[in-house]
């Protein structure tokens, strides 16, 4: 029996270098498309680089997308590239929306024209939820996204719907609530704070500059997410789902987790600083993954400070290694 293959966008990422673990480990053929460029950053996915098809295509072009499936006939699909970085999607609006919107309908219509037999994963946020109407949100919470990525991923959770209902497509949605791990970038608040213990630990740097520290998060880790993305693509018809702990943590509690795994206290270190805050806040975001336990059986596995404490001690590990 042949192996089953899944085609990974975004495989360098957080998420695709996790989901490439977990689907090797079920005895997949993972293919991985990443975009041509100067600084492709490989370093997530190094540990099992030479396990994958690693090949070029770009969410802005669609005939190679168009190549790209008909080259290797993928079972699965899981579309995570994006421009994921919400401050960024302000100063980037009209790139994030080609990229996180009109990406999608590039990938369901290449799979429409090419293999229309091919199971679809797509990557929606609770950013889509922003500007709340009920807590904790469900899947069927209206959406009031407050910015251009939240936006963008509710064009593209939509046209998922609108292709699974037009053309028949086994197509789905995992609206996954914010998901972290030592692998997060920089630039998210989970490892920017995590990452800035470790080097205020051994003297590096002596303040981190924040912004809203009472926005609150529903936060889990990724390796339990990607589960639930699989899991979405195995069952008999598709369907929409959303993935999260049920819980919700502040920025200030973040740092209280954080900066006390490292023996110090946060308040010594951490700035308030109006710069950070965004133009559109969204306060408040907890999900309701109780559809997902019941169909699918699916429930996260590591809670909120064993999550910080683990990128906590990984930040530090690595620093140490670097010294």
């Amino acid at each position: 029996m042949s192996k089953r293959i899944a085609l990974i966008t975004g495989i360098t990422g957080q998420d695709g270098s996790y989901l490439t673990e977990f689907l090797l480990s079920k005895d997949y053929r993972v293919v991985g498309m990443v975009r041509r460029t100067s600084t492709v950053n490989f370093d997530r996915i190094a540990h099992i680089q030479e396990a994958i098809d690693i090949v070029q295509g770009d969410l802005l072009d669609q005939s190679s997308l168009m190549d790209i499936i008909r080259e290797y006939q993928p079972d699965e699909i899981y579309n995570l590239a994006a421009q994921s970085f919400v401050p960024t999607s302000f100063s980037q609006p009209v790139l994030t929306g080609e990229f996180t919107a009109l990406g999608v309908t590039r990938v369901l219509d290449a799979i429409r024209h090419v293999k229309p037999d091919t199971r679809f994963y797509q990557a929606s946020s609770s950013e889509m939820f922003g500007k709340v109407v009920e807590v904790p949100q469900r899947e069927t919470t209206p959406f009031h996204p407050r910015s251009p990525y939240g936006v963008a991923k509710v064009y593209g959770h939509w046209i998922t719907v609108n292709y699974r209902e037009s053309y028949n497509l086994f197509a789905c949605s995992g609206i996954l609530f914010n998901h972290e791990s030592e692998r997060r970038g920089l630039e998210f608040v989970t490892h920017k704070v995590t990452h800035a213990v470790a080097r205020i630990k051994y003297g590096l740097q002596r303040e981190l500059r924040l912004g809203n520290l009472e926005a609150r998060r529903d936060w889990g880790f990724a390796g339990d997410y990607v589960r639930g993305m699989w899991l979405m693509l195995q069952q008999d018809k598709p369907d929409d789902y959303l993935l999260a702990t049920g819980e919700t943590h502040s920025v200030r509690e973040l740092c209280e987790v954080a900066f006390q795994r490292a023996g110090l206290n946060w308040s010594d270190h951490v700035i308030v600083d109006s710069k950070h805050y965004r133009p559109a806040e969204v306060d408040l975001l907890i999900g309701d993954p109780s559809k997902a336990k019941r169909v699918l059986g699916w429930q996260p596995e590591v809670n909120f400070q064993q999550l910080i404490e683990m990128m906590v001690d990984a930040d530090i590990a690595a620093l140490q290694r670097s010294k």
